[in-house]
């Protein structure tokens, strides 16, 4: 049994391709049960963000996943192939610990990765699918991500996504802070980009949201109204810059709207900015010239250019990472020699209670105590000894001396001094 990492992410595949292979986070705990039910899976996680979706397992043969992955999601496996990634054993590894610690983001750095693991390590909990491996490679990965959070400046100077959203949007608009934006959805990364947005000033601000009281929450915090999602067909021509970031396994805003709007708006231009996998703004109103639509792919273009800077800490944070993949390596194969030590200590301990039973009965008999020590030591020495003699005894030709060596190494002696 290995562990792997399999999936594909924004390296490998455009967002065209990401939005079919994502799991709804509703779906997800049922979605382990049975990939763990139907194929010869013992532990499973999933992660699944709009950068990547990945599988990370344990299995003695990692195609089985790679069917389900793409049998789960209606998707040929041959049309999927060329942007998956499987990773064995020490890849799969290092790839957990870069990926919680920012390395492998779209930001390098970003600090919002960490607790998408976190939902992924919770989400397979609840599906009784983290086994004792993967349990304990996750509570390394965080520890590893603090280290390299904490000791380099990865985390320094980190162009978000959200201050990129600011800055395509301004190279529409000379300021933001005369423009009214809505913001779709009430997550994390709305969250993220309202504070960046609001801190423009811009001339109005509304959220728009399924619930509302995690919508009303924001509102409060950055002086926003709040409307209902069904409500934003009838307001849209009234923005001019939408933010969209919601769990919808469907567009939220179609192209048909979308012309509606601009009509209402005599074709003013609109900034939508779509960070949705899958995606909320159907793909064809980037083909209306008025509008100028980005999404995750587009905003990567723009945190590419902080890279640069942080190219010597991503060098040390990498250099911690190799060096922890070694321990968990170390640790995975010690876990190997696990039933041999418990079978050797319940040896250990049968002979000492079969000698233990045979002293306590000379004693009853009235046997001379300091006797009856000397027989229970020696007969355990004997009989502890008497498997390794043997073994040493039984060794022939070449063999003897690589026995000899082992026996040596295993007692710690030093028969030439």
């Amino acid at each position: 049994m290995q562990l792997f990492a399999l999936g594909l992410n924004h390296h490998t595949a455009p967002v065209s391709i990401r939005e079919q292979v994502a799991f709804r986070p509703e779906l997800l705990t049922q979605a382990l049960a049975d990939l763990v039910r139907a194929k010869p899976v013992k532990e499973a996680a999933i992660l699944s963000t709009c950068n990547r979706t990945e599988l990370y397992f344990a299995t003695e043969h990692p195609q089985h996943a790679a069917d389900w992955f793409a049998d789960y999601h209606r998707v040929a496996l041959n049309d999927l192939s060329p942007y998956l990634y499987t990773f064995p054993q020490r890849d799969a590894i290092r790839h957990v610990f870069r990926v919680a610690s920012g390395l492998d983001s779209m930001v390098i750095g970003e600090p919002q990765i960490l607790g998408q693991v976190k939902d992924a390590v919770r989400h397979a909990e609840q599906a009784g699918t983290l086994g004792a491996t993967l349990h304990k490679l996750f509570q390394r990965s965080f520890s590893v991500a603090k280290e390299v959070r904490s000791t380099t400046a990865i985390g320094a100077n980190i162009v978000s996504m959200a201050a990129a959203a600011v800055h395509l949007s301004e190279r529409i608009f000379e300021s933001v802070r005369d423009q009214r934006v809505l913001f779709i959805g009430a997550g994390e990364m709305i969250e993220l980009c309202a504070a960046h947005f609001c801190g423009e000033q811009p001339r109005k601000v509304t959220i728009a949201n399924r619930t509302a009281a995690r919508a009303e929450a924001l509102a409060a915090r950055f002086g926003a109204d709040v409307i209902r999602l069904d409500q934003v067909a009838e307001v849209l021509a009234g923005y001019d810059i939408v933010v969209s970031c919601t769990g919808s396994p469907l567009p939220i805003i179609g192209l048909g709207m979308v012309e509606r709007a601009l009509k209402a708006r005599r074709h003013r231009p609109m900034v939508m900015v779509d960070l949705a996998v899958p995606r909320d703004i159907e793909a064809e109103v980037a083909a209306s010239g008025d509008v100028f639509l980005y999404t995750v792919d587009d905003l990567a273009k723009v945190v590419d250019s902080g890279l640069e800077s942080r190219q010597a800490a991503v060098i040390e944070a990498e250099g911690i990472i190799d060096a922890r993949v070694d321990g968990f390596l170390h640790w995975l194969d010690s876990r190997g020699t696990v039933p041999t030590i418990r079978a050797l200590r319940e040896h250990a301990d049968a002979l000492r209670r079969a000698e233990l039973e045979r002293a306590s009965r000379l004693l009853a008999r009235g046997e001379d105590p300091h006797k009856v020590l000397e027989a229970l030591s020696q007969g355990l020495t004997n009989k502890l000894l008497h498997a390794p003699t043997r073994f040493l005894n039984d060794a022939e030709g070449e063999l003897h001396g690589d026995c000899a060596e082992l026996v040596q190494r295993l007692f710690n002696l030093h028969p030439d001094h």
